[in-house]
């Protein structure tokens, strides 16, 4: 075999994708990836190599853990050498948490790391596996003079390669899942596979691979809604080792102005709680000061979220505190982007 064809590896987590049904059962049974090219025959038209690992344990997605993320982060640093693109094939519930989060801990990345699953199994008649894996795996190997044309971390479903942590999982029954609604796709797979490179992140000189493992979970999401009261307020605050809370506040950052809230706040901020304002709409962002009703969170010093999603604030929260950033910066380094995940 050429040595020099594209090597990808395949990183099986579990989720639907890789399940397969029993037709005297009726039930779902994970699928052995070891006999991939046997169930999926089109991969040996790609001009390239594929080779896969599978967690001991494949897991829901919904069972998710920022262990797992050092385990894929770890498989990917095992192989970084030795392969030239990797396919994570994840569940669509948490996808947009751990392809977020693995964007944070591979620093320097110079190679495609593409996320993927799919609504339907693998063996399932009317699936969107088959496809979402084949251009999954065709992007994870595509080179520019010798280079890869994607460096950083993918969501790939239903025809669009996207910036993984600028997604969020929309529906949970169309093959359409996933959207990007403040970044515009990376690449449309069509009759033939176009790549946007004016929207792929910019590349610097990159320096050696660097895999951050610690991921500091003493984080908390809190969102407003009208009747939110003092106590629900003052329990969240008060949760014993809280560092950090991302506030998913009104419209454009907006939130209510009693004093009782602002207060409770205040106290939290002075006692170095890190308190993120991220909007709850799924497209646009938090701009503090544009109404009255954000103007008083921008005055507490309030971590401006931008249009960063949920998913990517959250998980960002968690690398920041892992890599121990200093409280005096923690609201430079949060507001600025870091793997092109905010505007």
């Amino acid at each position: 075999m050429d040595q020099k064809q594209t090597k990808i590896l395949l990183i099986y987590t579990g989720g639907t994708i890789g399940m397969v049904k029993d037709y005297k059962s009726g039930s779902l049974k994970a699928f052995n990836f070891k006999k991939l090219l046997q169930h999926i025959p089109e991969l040996n038209q790609l001009d390239c190599t594929i080779e896969a690992v599978s967690f001991h344990d494949p897991i829901d997605s919904s069972n998710m853990h920022p262990s797992h993320w050092a385990e894929i982060a770890g498989l990917i640093e095992a192989h970084y050498e030795s392969h030239d693109g990797f396919v994570v094939l994840h569940g669509s519930d948490t996808m947009s948490y751990s392809a977020s989060a693995l964007g944070y801990m591979l620093e320097n990345l110079a190679k495609p790391v593409i996320f993927t699953g799919s609504q339907l199994p693998i063996g399932d008649l009317r699936t969107d596996a088959k496809e979402n894996l084949i251009t999954s795996i065709q992007i994870a190997a595509l080179k520019e003079k010798g280079r890869p044309v994607i460096r950083e971390v993918g969501l790939y479903f239903e025809y669009k390669l996207y910036r993984a942590n600028r997604t969020t999982k929309i529906n949970a029954e169309h093959f359409e899942a996933f959207q990007s609604l403040n970044y515009p796709p990376l690449a449309e797979s069509g009759v033939h596979l176009k790549v946007y490179k004016e929207n792929l992140l910019p590349q610097k000189r990159a320096g050696k691979l660097t895999v951050h493992r610690a991921m500091d979970d003493r984080v908390a999401i809190l969102k407003l809604f009208p009747g939110l009261n003092q106590n629900v307020l003052q329990s969240v605050l008060s949760t014993p080792g809280l560092k950090a809370l991302i506030l998913e506040t009104y419209g454009a950052g907006n939130a209510p102005t009693d004093e009782w809230l602002l207060s409770q706040l205040k106290r939290a901020t002075r006692k170095g709680l890190h308190i993120v304002n991220v909007t709850q709409c799924s497209g646009g962002g938090v701009i503090m000061g544009q109404y009255e009703t954000s103007e008083q969170l921008k005055k507490l010093q309030i971590i401006n979220g931008k249009d960063i999603t949920t998913e990517a604030a959250i998980t960002k929260l968690m690398y920041l505190l892992g890599s121990q950033v200093s409280d005096k910066l923690f609201k430079t380094v949060f507001e600025t982007s870091l793997r092109g995940e905010m505007s």
